[in-house]
């Protein structure tokens, strides 16, 4: 790619950034002064203006957009974007652009708002009491990311708060961590209706999840996680766009959604309902993957749930 075409990409980059409220972008030092730095020729320089082909279109240079230059991490890559918990690495060691905390901060609430707004099911829109937006950090590098919504989360419009959730929270604990460390959401924004039920959740419908796949893209692509657990087959099946997935053939495996690692393991819920030791320690053994990816400290204790004395 040339010097002008690689230019254009950049600036596509910047306008789709700024088309999602984005006003400013971190670009370190190095390689700020690297863009500014005009090309290195390889050939000997021409001898008249004239000799440049006619055909050459001219640069484009971004006006909307300004470039705030960081300090650099050593590694030509900006480090604002990071965990909320110090015993993280943060940020996605991939992005050269990043939006900064207030940058982040104000596409991700411009996002929430249109969430919110979302009428694009209408049997779920007549049905739902709550958009369930996500809930969490916007600057970890860990997301957890369930199917849908049940009653209790469509009722307090947060994921993971009823039974599942809870043991979800002590998992969360187990690493270390607090729910405010990490950022929790599910593949589908609005709880399934189920007509004639008076109880009970049904499994979305894969054209549910297309249609709300993108809302969880942007968030993904908002907050740049390093790692994402997609708990159960479901949000498997809904972040990958497949058809039916075995989860127990799937956990504890490490896969790739758009360059970011993710590690599917069991519900929640399937852990409450077959209360079976090893498969908690086995979903221990996924979260334990994902502390070292993230380069956490795991102590001998941690190490040691959920194995028999």
């Amino acid at each position: 790619m040339d010097f002008a075409a690689a230019l254009d990409v950049a600036i596509d980059h910047l306008e789709s950034l700024k088309r999602q409220g984005c006003k400013t972008v971190m670009v370190d030092r190095v390689l700020l002064s690297e863009l500014l730095a005009p090309p290195v020729s390889h050939s000997p320089a021409p001898s008249t203006p004239s000799s440049v082909p006619s055909g050459t279109p001219p640069a484009r240079v971004p006006t909307s957009l300004t470039s705030t230059p960081r300090a650099s991490s050593g590694t030509g890559v900006v480090t604002e974007v990071s965990a909320s918990n110090k015993n993280m690495k943060g940020g996605p060691g991939s992005a050269s652009f990043a939006l900064d905390r207030e940058g982040k901060e104000k596409a991700m609430a411009v996002l929430r708002e249109k969430i919110l707004a979302c009428v694009q099911c209408p049997h779920l829109v007549a049905s739902r009491k709550n958009v369930v937006f996500g809930v969490g950090s916007i600057h970890s590098p860990l997301m957890f990311v369930g199917e849908a919504p049940g009653a209790d989360e469509d009722v307090q419009g947060e994921p993971f708060v009823g039974a599942a959730g809870q043991l979800l929270t002590k998992m969360i604990s187990a690493m270390g961590l607090t729910r405010q460390d990490v950022f929790i959401a599910n593949v589908l924004k609005c709880r399934p209706d189920t007509p004639g039920q008076t109880s009970g959740n049904r499994k979305p419908r894969p054209e549910e999840m297309r249609t709300c796949l993108p809302h969880l893209r942007e968030q993904i692509r908002l907050i740049q996680p390093r790692v994402i657990v997609a708990l159960g087959a479901t949000a498997v099946e809904g972040l990958f766009g497949r058809a039916s997935v075995q989860i127990t053939k799937l956990r504890g495996q490490w896969t790739q959604l758009e360059g970011v690692d993710v590690m599917p393991t069991y519900h929640p819920s399937y852990v409450l309902r077959t209360q079976s030791l090893p498969i908690k320690r086995e979903v221990w053994e996924d979260l334990l993957q994902v502390m070292q990816r993230l380069e956490m400290p795991i102590s001998a204790k941690q190490a040691a749930y959920f194995t028999k004395a």
